[in-house]
Order: C-alpha cells, then sequence, then structure tokens
C-alpha cells in the first residue's frame, strides 16, 4: 500500500497482480494511515487502488492457508478489518474513495463505508463473503443496511450478485458513477470543494451524524447540541460569520 502525505492524504492499494486484494497486513496499514488525520494537517483523504481493480476483498489464497481458531479469527477480523471501519467512521476529515474498478467484499465495505464514493462506470460491486462461505466483514453489516436498506442489503449478502456502478448509485451505495476517463476529475472537483471549506466543522458535523446512527431522536438532540456548541467556538464560526457580515468569501485556511 502506497501513502502520498500532503493536505489531502492519498492511499493507494498496490497489489494489482492481486486485484488489491485485502489481507491483514494491508487492513493494519490502512487502518495506521487513517488513525492519524488531522484537521489541521489535512483536508481529506482519497483511497483508490493500482491497476483494474480497486480491491477484490479478501486474499482468498490466504484464507486456504490460515489456521486458526474461532477466538484467534475474531481477534484478527476486530483488529484489521473491524479497525479500518472504526477508523474511516471515526477519521476527523472525509474519507473518499475513488472506485477505479471492481469492489467486492471488503472492498464493497469500505466504498459504503467512506463519506464519499466516485466509481468509474466499468466497476462493478458486490458483496461476495456468502461465495466463499463467510459474512460481511469490515463493517458491512453495520453500515449497509443503514446506506442501502435492509431488503438491499439481504439481497447482496445472501445471494452475492454483482452490481454495476450505475445500479449501484441508484440505491445510494456510491454517489455516482461517472465515465473511466472522468473519474479523476470528479474526485478532483469534490476535493477542491472540501478543500475550502472548514475541516474543523465537516469533522464535528461528522462526528455527530455517525454518533447519531441508531440512536433515539432524544439522544441526537443532544449530541447534535454538544457539538454545534463546539463549532461556536471555532476560528471557522468566527472567520464564516465575519466573511458573512463583509460580503467577501470566507478563508478557511
Amino acid at each position: 500500500m502506497h501513502v502520498e502525505d500532503g493536505p489531502v492524504r492519498r492511499v493507494t492499494f498496490d497489489r494489482p497482480e492481486a486485484r488489491n486484494a485485502m489481507t491483514a497486513a494491508v487492513a493494519r496499514n490502512l487502518a495506521d494511515a487513517l488513525a492519524d488525520l488531522d484537521p489541521a494537517d489535512h483536508d481529506a483523504v482519497v483511497l483508490a487502488g493500482e491497476g483494474e481493480a480497486f480491491s477484490a476483498g479478501g486474499d482468498i489464497a490466504a484464507m486456504a492457508d490460515r489456521e486458526e481458531s474461532a477466538p484467534e479469527a475474531y481477534e484478527r477480523v476486530r483488529t484489521t478489518l473491524g479497525r479500518v471501519a472504526a477508523e474511516v467512521l471515526t477519521a476527523p476529515v472525509p474519507v473518499v474513495a475513488k472506485v477505479n474498478g471492481d469492489a467486492v467484499g471488503a472492498g464493497l465495505s469500505l466504498a459504503a463505508l467512506a463519506d464519499f464514493a466516485y466509481a468509474a462506470e466499468s466497476a462493478r460491486f458486490g458483496a461476495t463473503f456468502v461465495t466463499v462461505g463467510l459474512v460481511p466483514d469490515m463493517g458491512g453489516t453495520a453500515i449497509l443496511p443503514r446506506t442501502i436498506g435492509l431488503r438491499a442489503t439481504k439481497e447482496l449478502a445472501f445471494t452475492g450478485r454483482l452490481l454495476s456502478a450505475e445500479a449501484a448509485a441508484e440505491m445510494d451505495l456510491i454517489n455516482e458513477a461517472v465515465p473511466d476517463d472522468a473519474l479523476d476529475g470528479r474526485v478532483a472537483d469534490l476535493v477542491e470543494t472540501l478543500r475550502d471549506r472548514p475541516t474543523e466543522s465537516i469533522a464535528l458535523a461528522k462526528r455527530a451524524i455517525h454518533d447519531n446512527l441508531g440512536a433515539s431522536w432524544r439522544e441526537g438532540l443532544d449530541r447534535e447540541a454538544h457539538v454545534q456548541a463546539l463549532a461556536y467556538d471555532t476560528d471557522a464560526h468566527a472567520e464564516g460569520v465575519a466573511a458573512f457580515l463583509a460580503e467577501r468569501d470566507p478563508d478557511f485556511d
């Protein structure tokens, strides 16, 4: 996995010969790349795959060689794939999935977890875990019902069928399917927009949105008031108000 740091951190899965399969080592490295993001230094993180696939999910060859007990498997999944899901959901900057090719298994889960997901029209999506006798992981069972609904989640998880990028967009699994040669430009436009917005405000909004998943509306209103109180005390809020009153564009840098 290649990580290019900067205001926009770019994480690229670089095992094209294995269709960027998600090994435990790759998952650990991905979690590490998401763990130290800071709104003071980063505006967004972009995930992409090298070659023809975004990520083809788990490494089947590694599964064939794996010998572990159920408790050992639990600990491995929790500290690798589960940790990736937690880091994406709690990352204080937007996580953007640039799905350049097939996203299946854990690759599909990762696209669903991301704050934004744009895909090339040639990409395919599938919760193919069932085809090797497994259940969706990397947060799949937690995020998919909230993203695409209960019945659609069951259809994907129980059948393992592949979806086109257009179908994935129609069910809100991704934001948009774009022509293959337009994907880089579409993601670049999004990232430029995000860089113009106050990252600390986005971090607070993301925190409230995710904390309120599954919460009662009363709990949600309390959390919302809490993060808004924090937002009122930020430089971004002060700059936004000053810019509005001065009838100028805000400078959130």
